[in-house]
C-alpha cells in the first residue's frame, strides 16, 4: 500500500427514471434513519420467491463468521492491508488526502462487471502490474483487482487518471487513452468488459464533480457536510450520491414499485469509511465527525454476484434446482429479471439476518470492539469468496454446499 499527498446504458431502469431525483425515504434524525434498500430488498425477496434464506444456515454461519472475525482480528482497518489499496495519510488532513479520495471515488464508480467469458482460462482479461505498492515483482491481476491494477499502473506512469478534471475532458483524456489505461496483458484475448460504458460513466461523474464540487470527491464531501452542518451520516451520504450521479442510481421496478439496491453508492461510502477508519476505534471518524459518527450499521451489504456465491456455499442461501442449472450452464440472467433480482435481494435480506444473529452472539461484549455491520460482514465474505475460489482457504466446522458459479449478468450496477 502507498500513501499519497452522459447517461449510461442501464439495467432494468428507464432512462427517464435515471434523470429523475429519487424520492426521499429517510428522516433527518440519524437515530431513526431507515435505509430503503432494507425494505425494498425484503419486498423483492418475498415477491420473486426464488432464492430463499435458510434460517438454520444463518445461525450456523453467523457463529462461524463471528468467531473468524475475532480470531483474524478482522476490522475496518483490514481495508488498509490489501496490497493494491492507496491508503490515506494519517493524521487526517483534507489536502493531503484529496488524491486518495479521488482514487476511491473512481474505483467505486467503475466497480462493476468483472466476470469473464473465459473464466479459468489463461487468456481471460487480466492486467499485468506489480504485486503491491511495495513490491515491483510482476503479477497478473484479474477480476475486480484488474481495475485497481489498471488505475495504479497509470498513476505510476504519471497519468492523472483518477483526477476528475482529467478524465472528464475528452481533450486531455481521449477515449483512446482510457482504452490504453485498461489494456490487457499480453496473451489475453479479452478486453475489460463494458469499456464503452465505463468511459461514459467516467465522463458523467467527472463532469458533475467539476461543474458542482470543485473537481474532486473531497469537494463533494465538503458540500455534503455543509448541508448537514458537519453531522452527516453514511446513509445520508449514500442518498446524496444517488441523487447527484445518475450512474450510481441502482434501481429497478417490480410490480410498479421502485426497488433500490444501491450497490456502488453504498460501497463508495463504505470504502471511504473503512479507508479513513481511525486506528483507535473510539476516536472520532475524520469524515463523519457528528455525534452519531458514520452510523455505518444503517448500510446494507453490496448486492453483487460474488457475495451470493459464498452465501450459498455457507448454506445461508438456498437455490432451487432450476436456478442451479442456469448457473452451472453459464446462462445469462438479464438485468432486472426475476432470478437476478431474487439473487440480489435475498443477499441483502440474508446478511441483515446474519448481522442480527451476530449481534445476539455479541451481547455483553465491548460495544466498540465488537461492533458489527452488514458492511463489515460483506467485506469479510467477499474476501472469503476470493480465498475459497483460489484454494487458499477451506471452510471447516460447518456444513457447506458445493461452490457454484456466480450468476452472469452484464450491468453497470455491479
Amino acid at each position: 500500500m502507498v500513501q499519497v499527498a452522459a447517461l449510461v446504458p442501464n439495467a432494468g431502469v428507464d432512462s427517464d427514471d435515471l434523470n429523475e431525483k429519487p424520492e426521499i425515504w429517510i428522516e433527518d434524525d440519524s437515530d431513526v434513519q431507515t435505509n430503503p434498500v432494507v425494505q425494498d430488498a425484503e419486498f423483492a425477496y418475498q415477491k420473486t420467491n426464488i432464492v430463499r434464506v435458510n434460517d438454520a444456515g444463518v445461525v450456523m454461519a453467523a457463529k462461524h463468521i463471528h468467531e473468524k472475525l475475532r480470531i483474524e482480528s478482522y476490522s475496518p482497518r483490514t481495508w488498509r492491508s490489501h496490497p493494491l489499496h492507496i491508503c490515506p495519510v494519517e493524521p487526517y488532513e483534507p489536502l493531503s488526502n484529496k488524491a486518495c479520495l479521488n482514487w476511491i471515488f473512481l474505483i467505486s464508480a467503475l466497480n462493476f462487471s468483472f466476470w469473464s467469458e473465459k473464466d479459468g482460462r489463461p487468456d481471460r482479461y487480466g492486467v499485468l502490474w506489480q504485486e503491491s505498492w511495495e513490491s515491483s515483482r510482476p503479477k497478473l491481476w484479474t477480476g475486480y483487482w484488474s481495475l485497481v491494477a489498471s488505475l495504479n499502473r497509470a498513476l505510476q506512469d504519471d497519468l492523472p487518471i483518477t483526477d476528475p478534471n482529467f478524465y472528464a475532458s475528452e481533450t486531455l483524456c481521449p477515449d483512446s487513452l482510457i482504452e490504453y489505461v485498461f489494456r490487457a496483458a499480453e496473451g489475453c484475448s479479452e478486453t475489460i468488459p463494458l469499456l464503452v460504458e465505463r468511459i461514459l460513466v467516467m465522463r458523467e461523474v467527472g463532469s458533475i464533480l467539476c461543474d458542482g464540487f470543485g473537481g474532486s470527491f473531497q469537494g463533494f464531501l465538503d458540500e455534503f457536510q455543509r448541508q448537514h452542518n458537519g453531522e452527516g451520516s453514511a446513509l445520508q451520504l449514500v442518498q446524496l450520491v444517488v441523487e447527484t450521479f445518475p450512474s450510481f442510481r441502482d434501481e429497478v421496478y417490480l410490480d410498479g414499485r421502485k426497488v433500490c439496491l444501491w450497490k456502488r453508492a453504498q460501497i463508495l461510502v463504505a470504502e471511504t469509511w473503512a479507508a479513513f477508519y481511525p486506528a483507535a476505534p473510539e476516536t472520532t471518524h475524520p469524515l463523519f465527525p457528528g455525534p452519531s459518527g458514520p452510523a455505518i450499521h444503517q448500510l446494507t451489504m453490496f448486492a453483487d454476484y460474488r457475495v451470493p456465491q459464498i452465501l450459498h456455499h455457507l448454506r445461508i442461501l438456498s437455490y432451487p434446482p432450476a436456478l442451479l442449472q442456469l448457473l452451472r450452464t453459464g446462462t445469462m440472467l438479464a438485468p432486472g429479471s426475476p432470478e437476478e433480482l431474487s439473487l440480489r435481494a435475498a443477499s441483502v435480506v440474508a446478511v441483515e439476518r446474519v448481522r442480527a444473529e451476530m449481534l445476539t452472539l455479541q451481547a455483553g461484549e465491548d460495544p466498540v470492539e465488537s461492533a458489527v455491520s452488514s458492511v463489515l460482514i460483506d467485506f469479510y465474505l467477499w474476501d472469503l469468496a476470493k480465498k475459497v475460489e483460489r484454494g487458499e482457504e477451506r471452510i471447516e466446522g460447518i456444513q457447506t454446499a458445493d461452490m457454484v458459479p456466480t450468476h452472469r449478468t452484464r450491468s453497470i450496477w455491479y
